[in-house]
C-alpha cells in the first residue's frame, strides 16, 4: 500500500470550502445537539428522508434540555417511520444523560462522547471534530468508501483487526495544524465526497480533489472497495394483525413489548397465526373478519410478511390484554410503525 501525498487533507479542505455541500440544516454549525441528531437520524438512512424528521424534532425539541424534559412517547411519536427505533430510545436517553451528568452541555471530547448512550466511536469522532476541533477520526460508510479507494486497502472490514487497521489510517491522515478550522472542513469534506462523488457505484473520479493520490483510481478499479465478505442473515417472520376499530372509527392498538421489533411503538395487536387472532374475538363475530391483501415490510434483518385482517366490532367482542382503544387522529399522532400508519392513511 503506497502512502498517500501529504497534502490530502489540505486538498480535502479546500475542496469542501468550494465545491462540498454547505445546504443541509446541520452544516455551517457547531452546535453540538444538531450535529448528533443529524448524525444519529442519518444511521442507515438517506439524507433526502432525514431532512423532514430533522425540521419536525428541532421544532418540537429546540434544545438538548427540551429533549431531555419530553415523554418518551412523544419524541417515538416523532420518530415514527424513520426506523432503528432503538436509535430513538438511545437519543432520549442520551438526552437525559447530558442534563443530569453534564448541566445540559455536550462533552467536548470524543472518548467522554462515547460513554453515552447510542454514542459510537464514529458519532462521538463527528462531534468533537465538528463542533470542537478535536483531531479525531470518523469512520462512517462514506470516509470508509473515499479511505479504502485512496489507500488501496483491499483487507476485509468483516474483520474487526482489519477495521481496526483502517481506524489507524484514518487517525494518521487528520490535518496536523489549525483544528479548529481544518477538522471542520475535512471531517465535513470526507462525508461529503463519499456522498457525491466517491459513490458506491459510479464514482465520479473525473470530479474527485484526490484522485491523483487515489489507488483505487489508479487500478481502474474503486467499485470493488472496500470489501467485505460477510453477509446479513436474513430471517422471515409471519404476522397476523388484528385492524379492529368501532362504527365510531374507535381504533384498537397495544404497545409493543420491549426489546424486539417495533418495541415501544403502538401497533394492531398482532398473532403468529390467524386462528390464534380468532380466538381473540367472539364467535359471534368471527365471520365478520375479513382479510386485507399480505404485504411484506422489509427490515435491516428480517422481513416481515404482514397479514391485515379487519374487524369491525363493539370493544365488549375482543379480548386483548393490553390493549387499547383510540380515536383514529389520536392514533395517528403516536409513535407507529410505518407499515401501521400506511394502513391508517389509507396510504
Amino acid at each position: 500500500m503506497t502512502p498517500l501525498t501529504e497534502s490530502l487533507a489540505a486538498k480535502v479542505v479546500r475542496w469542501q470550502e468550494t465545491a462540498g455541500r454547505h445546504h443541509l440544516p446541520w452544516q455551517q454549525t457547531r452546535d453540538p445537539y444538531r450535529v448528533w441528531l443529524s448524525e444519529v437520524m442519518l444511521q442507515q438512512t438517506q439524507v433526502v428522508t432525514v431532512l423532514g424528521y430533522f425540521d419536525r424534532f428541532t421544532q418540537r425539541f429546540p434544545t438538548v434540555l427540551d429533549l431531555a424534559n419530553a415523554p418518551f412517547d412523544d419524541v417515538l411519536a416523532l420518530w415514527s417511520g424513520l426506523g432503528y427505533y432503538s436509535r430513538a430510545r438511545n437519543l432520549h436517553a442520551c438526552a437525559i444523560r447530558i442534563v443530569s451528568d453534564f448541566g445540559g452541555t455536550f462533552p467536548s471530547d470524543a472518548k467522554t462522547l462515547q460513554t453515552l448512550p447510542g454514542i459510537g466511536r464514529s458519532t462521538a469522532g463527528a462531534i468533537a471534530s465538528l463542533c470542537f476541533g478535536e483531531r479525531v477520526a470518523i469512520l462512517d460508510g462514506n470516509v470508509k468508501r473515499v479511505l479504502t479507494r485512496a489507500l488501496g486497502f483491499d483487507a476485509d472490514l468483516s474483520s474487526a483487526r482489519n477495521e481496526q487497521q483502517l481506524w489507524r489510517h484514518a487517525t494518521e491522515m487528520l490535518p496536523q495544524d489549525g483544528l479548529a478550522q481544518s477538522m471542520q472542513r475535512y471531517t465535513q469534506g470526507m462525508m461529503d465526497l463519499g456522498a457525491t462523488l466517491c459513490t458506491a457505484k459510479k464514482p465520479k473520479c473525473n470530479k474527485c480533489p484526490i484522485s491523483v493520490d487515489c489507488i483505487a483510481k489508479a487500478e481502474g478499479s474503486p467499485e470493488k472497495y472496500p470489501v467485505k465478505t460477510r453477509k446479513i442473515k436474513r430471517s422471515a417472520q409471519s404476522l397476523w394483525l388484528l385492524w379492529a376499530q368501532t362504527k365510531s372509527g374507535e381504533i384498537l392498538l397495544k404497545k409493543r413489548p420491549a426489546p424486539g421489533v417495533w418495541a415501544g411503538l403502538y401497533c394492531f395487536a398482532d398473532f403468529e397465526s390467524r386462528s390464534s387472532l380468532q380466538n381473540s374475538v367472539a364467535a359471534s363475530k368471527r365471520d365478520k373478519l375479513a382479510d386485507e391483501p399480505l404485504f411484506v415490510h422489509v427490515l435491516t434483518h428480517k422481513d416481515l410478511h404482514l397479514h391485515p385482517i379487519r374487524l369491525t366490532a363493539p370493544k365488549t367482542a375482543l379480548t386483548v390484554e393490553g390493549a387499547e382503544w383510540f380515536s383514529l387522529a389520536a392514533a395517528l399522532q403516536m409513535g407507529l410503525p410505518a407499515p401501521i400508519r400506511k394502513l391508517l392513511s389509507g396510504g
